[in-house]
């Protein structure tokens, strides 16, 4: 049971949403009539307050989900004569330069975060994001770069997603960049961790050369601690931050486990990317759970099994040996049997439950509650069975006597990942083999080096282009000499309503002396009154929504090509199908536009004093959309009961 804005019990029933009891309810049998008016004499009124939506909050790279969506739908509308398509990729690359590739590949905790999942369904943020960054390809969108030079040089080491994030935000400061790759191409996991059907290489590309075109020098096939050392960047920079990532796939730590057929799945995939990786003999296990253990077995069943093969052609010598397969041997490709095995139920997966279900579907074999012993080896060293025993529901503990070996030719380990710190200097790196970093990430005790991405702590892409947003201000900090910034509670990029002021030439007026500065006012053209910014401290739970504003809409969700078993088999097409224009206008429209306006006129409609109006259209704009007059208002609040979104709270007294 929960409290209306009254102090009454009110039942936050789901189907009805009822804000007030019924006559004759257990709270006695005052009409609901008067029990609406009964605070006529309240002192406060309504103040109009942004907050950070759970989207946005949930979201690792602190991405303005609201704002974005916003823009597609057709509230939020650009100054001057710019598109809306092209708006919304400029709001939605504030925070991450790589819309269309983590449109198509995040996991998207933004979605699990979302309010609309009290009422039906979430929005489909990723099909979204993914339709931006296509329509921005097409379109031919480019980033902008308009800052002075400062003079300063920034190195990074590794140029996947977090190292040209920081990049671009760099190059945005005035910095000049200089970004070193071990490897021939840019894109780091993005391009050597993920298959091509789930990251098309056309669409990497093109959000890449959009970084590097800003002004970013790239010297590859340069491994630093190798082909340079750390004391020359020391030397040639004023900063320098590590971004190399976790490329280094885990070995199985049971005994057997460096047979030469056991190999990680970071190496499998890199192999399968580079393109030398080309058809797979016999069966194959794949230790894990996990979204890479789910790429492993998927291009397994696509790569298909080839028998009767030359030792130098067996999957390992191929994924160790820098060599590649000949075109011409999969045209004898058969069907590959493929099982994965993770420690959990299956349930309880780490991998996105969609994932899953496509592996399922094209033929993967998934065995939950197991966990390798030993890796049973021949004469010559080679794995030939893996052993196994079975595990308690609780994913950990050993059934006494379960053991049994499982026959195979390749053995994946797809159970965690590491730094390559070849020739780097052990004092930048803990015990695990990570870097540590502060909050602004800093390296700490060693100014002028900075760190993001999995090399803080392996997690998903879209972390590392938060932390990389990040630590481009600090550096920006570092090399001005200013003191890093104390980050907010709620460290996104969000709503600023002053900003969207001076796009539309509505800023504030000066103040003059003589006037009222430092009084009360609900007039005075020289502040933003009756409003409040709380983005950067709250995020908007649904329990401040009125729900019952909304109907249900189902999800327009994206439409997928099926791969099943009968088609799988060299199947290297991209899986998701892009919304059309009006399928993501339609689908961004389900947002609730949590903890700021979205223009749907409830509060004027339902004030019983006239004292809420519409402002002016000359001096509205979103967030400036519904002022009040406090000569009329009297404190009833149903303006802030029947708002949607929670933007308009009962604020001033105390």
């Amino acid at each position: 049971m929960q409290k209306n804005p009254y102090g009454q019990n009110y039942k936050g029933d789901n189907h009805t949403f009822r804000m007030f009891k019924d006559e004759g309810d257990d709270q006695g049998s005052v009409p609901w009539n008067q029990k609406i008016f009964q605070n006529d004499e309240s002192h406060k009124c309504p103040t109009y307050v942004s907050q950070t939506p759970p989207c946005q909050g949930s979201c690792p790279s602190g991405h303005n989900i609201r704002g974005w969506l916003d823009i597609v739908r057709g509230m939020e509308k650009p100054s001057g004569d710019m598109s809306w398509q092209e708006y919304a990729f400029r709001r939605s690359t504030d925070a991450n330069p790589f819309p269309s590739i983590m449109g198509r590949v995040c996991p998207a905790p933004c979605e699990d975060g979302c309010n609309r999942n009290e009422v039906e369904d979430t929005v489909g943020i990723n099909a979204v994001e993914q339709f931006i960054g296509d329509t921005a390809k097409e379109k031919g969108y480019k980033f902008e770069v308009d800052a002075k030079d400062t003079g300063k040089k920034v190195a990074i080491i590794g140029g996947g997603c977090g190292g040209l994030t920081a990049a671009l935000q760099l190059r945005k400061q005035g910095h000049s960049v200089t970004v070193f790759e071990k490897y021939d191409q840019l894109g780091g996991m993005m391009m050597y961790g993920i298959p091509d059907y789930r990251v098309p290489r056309d669409v990497l590309k093109h959000e890449i050369d959009r970084i590097i075109e800003t002004g970013v020098e790239t010297k590859m096939n340069t491994k630093v601690g190798v082909d340079v050392s750390m004391e020359e960047l020391e030397k040639d920079y004023d900063a320098v931050l590590f971004a190399i990532g976790a490329m280094n796939g885990r070995s199985l730590p049971i005994p057997g486990g460096d047979a030469g057929n056991c190999v990680s799945g970071v190496a499998f995939l890199e192999a399968y990317n580079q393109g030398r990786l080309k058809h797979i003999t016999g069966k194959v296990i794949c230790i894990g759970g996990g979204d890479t253990s789910i790429d492993v077995v998927s291009v397994a069943r696509r790569l298909g099994n080839i028998e009767n093969i030359a030792d130098k052609d067996r999957p390992e010598h191929v994924i160790f040996d820098d060599t590649a397969h000949d075109v011409v041997d999969t045209s004898k490709r058969l069907g590959a049997e493929v099982l994965l095995t993770t420690r959990s139920t299956i349930e309880n997966m780490p991998a996105a439950q969609e994932e899953i279900d496509d592996a399922n579907r094209e033929g993967v074999e998934i065995q939950g509650q197991l966990q390798p012993v030993e890796v049973i080896k021949n004469s010559d060293g080679r794995a030939v069975a893996l052993r196994m025993i079975r595990l308690e529901e609780d994913g950990s503990t050993p059934i006494e006597g379960s053991e049994f070996d499982i026959e195979c030719e390749l053995i994946v380990s797809a159970i965690g990942q590491g730094v390559d710190a070849e020739g780097m200097d052990d004092s930048f790196f803990n015990e695990r083999g990570f870097i540590d970093a502060d909050k602004n990430f800093q390296v700490p005790n060693k100014p002028g080096f900075f760190v993001c991405g999995d090399v803080v702590r392996p997690h998903l892409l879209t972390t590392a282009i938060g932390q990389a947003g990040i630590v481009a201000d600090s550096i920006d900090d570092y090399l001005a000499g200013n003191n890093q910034k104390v980050r907010s509670k709620v460290d996104v990029h969000y709503f600023d309503l002053m900003d969207k002021l001076n796009e539309w030439g509505l800023s504030p007026t000066d103040y003059e002396k003589g006037g009222a500065f430092g009084e009360a006012t609900d007039t005075a053209e020289y502040a933003v009154h009756n409003y409040e910014d709380r983005s950067f401290a709250s995020i908007i739970p649904h329990t401040e929504l009125f729900l019952g504003h909304f109907d249900n809409e189902e999800r327009n969700a994206r439409n997928h090509k099926t791969v099943d078993i009968d088609n799988v088999l060299g199947n290297f097409e991209e899986r998701l199908i892009g919304y059309s224009e009006e399928e993501a206008q339609a689908e961004a429209g389900r947002c609730m536009s949590c903890g700021l306006c979205f223009e749907c006129d409830n509060c004027v409609m339902y004030c019983p004093q006239d004292a809420v109006f519409k402002v002016k259209k000359d001096q509205a704009t979103l967030g400036r959309y519904v002022d009040t007059d406090y000569n009329k208002c009297i404190g009833c609040h149903i303006c802030a009961d029947v708002c949607p979104t929670g933007y308009i709270q009962m604020g001033l007294g105390e």
